[in-house]
């Protein structure tokens, strides 16, 4: 739970450095969907949920192969990976594109290593 918690710590700095001290103001617009305001509780309620649903990942392989370490890590550098898509279909400033970015790079950087050591 620690490493959870401190994933979203990492992602609510990442977010507190960004957009209140910075300046850049979060708002996405998604084609065809009203501009999104991605707040502080937007931006802490992700990256909880994701990291959740990443040790609930490992929890379930770890039951079900001897390869769950393995079979996580590569998963969840694949869901970072992917989770950078969507970037390309959104209009934002570019300094808000990489306070987003770090958002993500945040809860990875604190959940696979967190993960991988609490593992097993």
């Amino acid at each position: 739970m620690l490493v959870v918690a401190g994933a979203v710590l990492a992602t609510v700095l990442v977010w507190v450095i960004g957009e209140p001290l910075l300046g850049h103001d979060l708002v996405v617009v998604s084609p065809g969907q009203p501009a999104m305001d991605l707040g502080l509780a937007e931006i802490a309620f992700v990256a909880l949920a994701s990291s959740l649903l990443g040790w609930a990942a490992l929890a379930i392989l770890e039951r079900v192969t001897t390869r769950a370490l393995t079979i996580w890590t590569i998963a969840a550098l694949v869901v970072l990976a992917v989770s950078f898509l969507p970037f390309a279909g959104v209009e934002t400033s570019g300094g808000s594109k990489v306070v987003l970015a770090l958002t993500h790079i945040a809860v990875a950087a604190v959940l696979i290593p967190g993960l991988r050591r609490s593992a097993g």
